[in-house]
């Protein structure tokens, strides 16, 4: 086993948990908390008879990150250590891997799904394990799985069941939760304290060698004037404006600003409106303004032409698939503006400024010869592919030897990474084979990235948590954190805000930490007895509005042609995970279309081909086909492309939890006696 030591205020913040104390361990992006969670691990397998350790993230990749970089050099030669995620073969009999391992890391859906299940070498129970790790522990809060599993922890401590596993969590920042008071952020983190039934402890007597340790980059706001004029933007607002008319929009609402976040909530309003009063117009002309309004948005964060790029993207499949009058007014308007709308985004006379400040911003740091390592975080997965599009067509940036690539979260879809292209990413940056991510939230926490001189945050509003995560990114001596952002704008004033709030959230520990013991556990188990309630109650409300209705009573319409295509009593679950449709009739209403593809297999599953509407032009994306077990074809639907017609109205859900009947689960044996009769004869 590799020996390691720690720093002084990691043996400082370790202390609680080796006397076996239920511990949130509070240390800064970069300040070593992994590193001290592998060494209460190595003290806790050494001193604890039967000693069951399971690790816990929250985000796939990081499984892998912590098994191989942590863990493994430190344990793998005496304890056997095994990492599971939904992407490898192990989950499908998780409870034996857990029986048979000293050490296991998984997602935290892994272990809540064998928490859950009843099957025996699937199933898991808390007592199995001594020493449960809860990395990124701030997230166990609300709905979050971590809180799931928690809730399962809480409930028997609750009831004096025992034995219960000892809680570690990690965290770089607890938040504030929303609160920008302190008795409210205080609330806040004795509320997360209660959720993992842990105390929180931060170094007292070591904070100097921590801040050698972990140096705060020097921060900059690089501020940008607005546009002084901007014809592109204000053409697609008159455009707007011409849509706005031809809806005849409803005199009791009113739409905000173009270009904004409220505009966008107000236009998906008018879009449920309209599902709900079977008025195609409206809700096409909703969904068709939000598209403008991304555009507008795009526009003032990126360049022009990636804006009107979104649009063309947009409208090009549309031209062929017009169903309506309402389809050819709105597609025929983009065509005619097409030319005039290419023609301004190309007037580099009216470029985004932001752009040109970006280019400064890097320019700065990088620079033939210079060895510098950045990452550049934006918003979304659209926003930082045109960053990319841009870094990798400027002459400047070229010339300046900036190597730049993209770093998204891992999933399916084009614009997700698989796990093995973030890791082929991550490494060539840390061969310097790269110097420049342009990412998404995915590289602010967790990810194993190394000491980076520059981080640019751009066109981004996000909470104290993102803030401080990305803030450590920058961990070179004298590296910069900049803020690129519009004079006055929006992006100045959360950040400020953020700074406050981590100054609250840092206060509001350090009252937690004052309190007394026995107040502290009396005020815990009291949030503890609430959350329990609150659970049972909330559950109840969930029990109440499945049964609202019968399935036999639900209709289901295609979302753009509002044609009835199925019962609700059609629909089966599969697997807890699948909702799929089983009347044969079904298959009279769509077509089929490309094969889907997945980075990885499922046990007993595998995707099929996309399917879609197939009334008139319409051709709405519904969901994909799934062969289950080699013999059933099963269409796999997604409850955001239909409307529901219940006996009060109809509505549209964006996720099947939130529908208001009971779905049954999927009978294979039923199917196959429906379908295959012969064989049971």
């Amino acid at each position: 086993m590799a020996e390691f030591e720690l720093y002084a205020y990691q043996e400082e913040v370790v202390e609680r948990p080796l006397q076996r104390e239920n511990t949130i361990i509070w240390l800064p992006t970069g300040g070593g908390k992994t590193r001290a969670a592998v060494y209460v691990a190595k003290r806790h397998l050494e001193t604890t008879p039967k000693a069951k350790v399971m690790v816990l993230v929250n985000k796939v990749h990081l499984v892998d990150q912590h098994y191989t970089k942590e863990f493994k050099p430190h344990l793998g030669h005496n304890y056997s250590l095994v990492p599971v995620s939904g992407e490898s073969g192990q989950k499908d009999f998780f409870g034996k891997v857990v029986q048979d391992s000293d050490v296991v890391i998984c997602t935290a859906q892994i272990l809540y799904n064998a928490l859950t299940n009843t099957e025996e070498t699937k199933h898991v129970e808390l007592s199995d394990i001594t020493l449960l790790i809860i990395d990124e522990c701030h997230h166990t809060n609300k709905e979050g799985v971590y809180n799931k599993v928690m809730g399962c922890y809480v409930e028997k401590k609750l009831r004096g069941e025992r034995p219960l596993p000892q809680i570690l969590g990690l965290t770089a920042s607890p938040g504030t939760g929303g609160a920008k008071i302190l008795e409210k952020a205080v609330e806040h983190v004795l509320q997360i304290c209660a959720n993992l039934d842990s105390v929180i402890v931060s170094t007292k007597h070591y904070a100097p060698e921590l801040k050698e340790k972990v140096p705060r980059p020097v921060k900059t706001f690089d501020i940008v004037d607005r546009r002084p004029e901007d014809p592109f933007g204000d053409h697609l607002k008159w455009m707007m404006q011409l849509i706005h008319e031809y809806m005849n929009l409803p005199s009791d609402f009113r739409l905000r600003e173009c270009g904004t976040q409220e505009y966008e909530a107000d236009v998906v309003t008018l879009d449920q409106r309209g599902v709900s009063e079977g008025n195609r117009l409206l809700a096409q002309c909703a969904l068709h303004l939000r598209q403008y309004n991304d555009a507008l948005l795009i526009n003032d964060t990126l360049r022009m032409m990636d804006a009107y790029g979104s649009l063309e993207d947009f409208y090009t499949p549309k031209v062929s698939t017009a169903f309506d009058g309402t389809d050819f007014f709105l597609v025929g308007l983009f065509q005619e503006n097409k030319l005039e709308l290419k023609k301004l985004a190309e007037d580099s006379h009216y470029e985004n400024p932001k752009m040109f400040k970006l280019e400064s911003t890097l320019l700065k740091q990088f620079g033939p010869g210079v060895q510098s390592r950045g990452i550049l975080f934006s918003k979304t997965r659209k926003s930082i592919r045109c960053l990319h599009d841009w870094a990798v067509t400027n002459k400047a940036l070229q010339e300046a030897g900036i190597k730049a690539a993209i770093l998204t979260g891992a999933g399916n879809g084009i614009s997700y990474m698989t796990q093995r292209e973030q890791s082929d990413t991550i490494r060539k940056f840390r061969n310097g084979d790269l110097n420049l991510l342009i990412s998404t939230s995915v590289a602010e926490e967790g990810l194993d990235i190394p000491e980076c001189n520059l981080v640019v945050r751009y066109g981004l509003l996000t909470n104290e948590i993102a803030q401080q995560q990305a803030s450590g990114r920058a961990r070179a001596r004298d590296s910069q954190y900049s803020v690129v952002a519009q004079k006055g704008g929006r992006e100045v004033r959360r950040e400020l805000t953020n700074e406050y709030l981590e100054e609250l959230t840092a206060k509001a520990i350090a009252k937690v930490q004052e309190m007394r013991p026995q107040e502290f556990h009396d005020k815990i188990t009291e949030l503890q007895t609430q959350a329990v309630i609150s659970r049972k109650v909330e559950e109840s409300r969930k029990t109440e509005k499945r049964g609202r209705n019968t399935a036999a009573s639900i209709q289901l319409l295609c979302r753009n042609c509002f044609r009835p295509v199925a019962s609700g009593s059609d629909i089966k679950l599969v697997e807890n995970a699948h909702y799929v449709n089983i009347n044969p009739e079904f298959k009279t209403h769509y077509k089929v279309g490309g094969q889907v593809r997945m980075d990885r297999t499922f046990e007993d599953w595998e995707p099929g081909c996309k399917i879609s509407c197939n009334n008139g032009n319409c051709n709405k994306e519904w969901g994909f086909e799934i062969k289950y077990k080699k013999i059933a074809l099963l269409p796999n639907i997604a409850i955001k492309n239909f409307a529901l017609e219940t006996p009060g109205g109809r509505i549209t859900v964006k996720k099947w939890k939130d529908v208001t009947f009971t779905v049954e689960d999927f009978s294979f044996e039923e199917y196959c006696q429906d379908h295959f009769p012969n064989i049971f004869d």
